[in-house]
Order: structure tokens, then C-alpha cells, then sequence
């Protein structure tokens, strides 16, 4: 398949409903996200800059979470959510 071809095709779950409680989980599932996402870059070479730098493996996002801008925490946000919404609409429960 070429890449121009793929056509990307993730569980629907725009009828998934969670509730409030999933909030505070999907905050530190958000958190968790950004983490391992840094770990693996650091272990990859790169270290923080100002202004990302693919040749100098420089990125601005090497933070910790609550240093992150708002736009790049609502990205990790929207993976968390994501995953939560899936896991419910696959017919998982998560019990605190």
C-alpha cells in the first residue's frame, strides 16, 4: 500500500459518553502520555530547545506537563480520552 492510500480507520466513538469521574484519570493518563512520549525522546538523544531542531534533536516540549503550553497538553488529553472512550466502547470497565 502506498502511503498516499491509507486511510485511517479508528473505532467510532463519538456516542461514548464518559463520566465525570474518567476526568481525573484522563488528566493523569494525559500526564503519563507526555512522559513515556519524553523519556523516549531523551533516550533517543534529544534535550530541550527553545525551538525544535530535528538535526540538533532539540525540542521545546522536554517539560514537565504542567509546563506544557495548553494546545500540547490538550493533544495528550485528546489521546487519553480517546483510549478511555475506546476501552468503554469495547465493552471494558475500569473500577477505581
Amino acid at each position: 500500500m502506498r502511503q498516499n492510500e491509507y486511510k485511517p480507520q479508528p473505532i467510532a466513538t463519538h456516542d461514548v459518553v464518559l463520566p465525570d469521574s474518567m476526568m481525573q484519570l484522563a488528566e493523569k493518563l494525559a500526564k503519563n502520555v507526555h512522559e513515556v512520549w519524553a523519556q523516549t525522546r531523551i533516550e533517543q538523544g534529544w534535550t530541550y530547545g527553545p525551538q525544535r531542531n530535528d538535526a540538533e534533536k532539540k525540542h521545546p516540549c522536554l517539560v514537565p506537563y504542567d509546563e506544557l503550553p495548553e494546545e500540547e497538553k490538550e493533544y495528550d488529553r485528546n489521546t487519553s480520552l480517546e483510549t478511555l472512550r475506546v476501552i468503554t466502547k469495547l465493552g471494558f470497565h475500569i473500577n477505581s
